[in-house]
């Protein structure tokens, strides 16, 4: 079974859905153990319940501290507990830009509308207000935008003749107790995922100028310059060959630059069957430290190196100021 990600709770108050999360985390092969909860009220029920299920807490008034210093406070607290992802459950603090940043990719929240609509609060009052067939609950990633980061998943939840902003929370929140645990599992594997990572590498590659995706030996590749005329600069390739690996196959400039990548960095690059010999490279994308920026210059790179020079001419002006 692959190693469990460490996952970080912040919450303010009850921490029901902390408590959905841990209950979650127990049962069968679950992706993630909690290793913190962490509040800024000392008082917050969910810290008794926490510490009654054997989970280390951690808490610190935020009053009398300015926003960045709390927000540095609670994220050594995390760093502390060696968490991978901070989840946030019932946590009523705008966080700081600098903090978000940091855990890019790594923050995730729920909030109780189906967002983009009714960011911020009163979002049960909203959405009856506005006549409203459903309310409901959306899992999203935490940007410095509030409440404005990819939207992971969703429930729907009925809006029902007679329901005050109350009545309608209630059951929003039995949608989000079921919602929040499938989510985060479902996100901290998606490094595993080969759906998942493929999405990834696509939209990466099709966003790039004249990009078609076409099947080439049983896997997905990329191709740059037209139907006819047009060549392969990058491969998705899930564990082929006997590899573990789930990679990007892209071009290199060199055989002595493929094989000192190998050799330097092996955790993330390896020499693949059949493609290697043509000082292709393979970048492992089944890590959970892949820098998808790095996913994106490789792509770009090996497009260009197989563009037609039409292509590439302005490119090369660009890059000559």
């Amino acid at each position: 079974m692959a190693e469990k990600a460490k996952i970080a709770v912040l919450i303010s108050g009850a921490g029901t859905n902390m408590a959905a999360l841990t209950y979650a985390s127990r049962i069968g092969d679950c992706p993630y153990d909690i290793v913190l909860v962490a509040s800024n009220d000392p008082n917050a029920a969910g810290l008794t319940l926490a510490a009654a299920e054997g989970i280390p807490t951690f808490a610190l008034p935020h009053r009398g501290m300015n926003r960045e210093s709390h927000d540095a406070a609670m994220e050594a607290a995390v760093m502390e507990a060696s968490a991978d992802y901070i989840v946030l459950a019932g946590y009523m603090r705008i966080l700081s830009d600098g903090f978000v940043s940091r855990w890019a990719g790594r923050m995730l929240n729920i909030h109780p509308s189906l967002l983009p609509k009714y960011k911020g609060l009163d979002t049960h009052a909203r959405a009856i207000a506005a006549g409203d067939s459903h309310g409901g609950t959306s899992v999203h990633m935490v940007t410095p935008e509030l409440d404005a980061g990819e939207v992971l998943a969703q429930v729907k939840v009925p809006i029902v003749p007679g329901d005050t902003p109350d009545s309608l929370a209630e059951r929003v929140k039995l949608a989000e107790h079921q919602l929040y645990p499938r989510a985060v599992a479902d996100y901290v594997c998606r490094w595993r995922d080969p759906a998942a990572l493929l999405a990834r590498v696509r939209a990466l590659a099709l966003a790039l100028p004249e990009t078609d995706e076409r099947t080439s030996h049983g896997s997905p590749g990329f191709r740059v310059g037209g139907d006819k005329s047009g060549k392969y600069f990058a491969y998705f390739a899930d564990q082929h060959h006997g590899t573990p690996h789930i990679a990007l196959l892209a071009r290199t400039g060199s055989m002595d630059e493929l094989l000192h990548l190998v050799e330097s960095q092996p955790e993330a690059y390896f020499k693949p069957a059949y493609y290697g010999a043509s000082g292709w490279v393979g970048i492992i994308l089944n890590r959970a430290d892949v820098d998808w920026d790095d996913v994106a210059h490789w792509l770009q790179r090996s497009w260009r190196s197989a563009a037609p020079r039409r292509l590439t001419r302005m490119l090369d002006i660009a890059d000559s100021f």
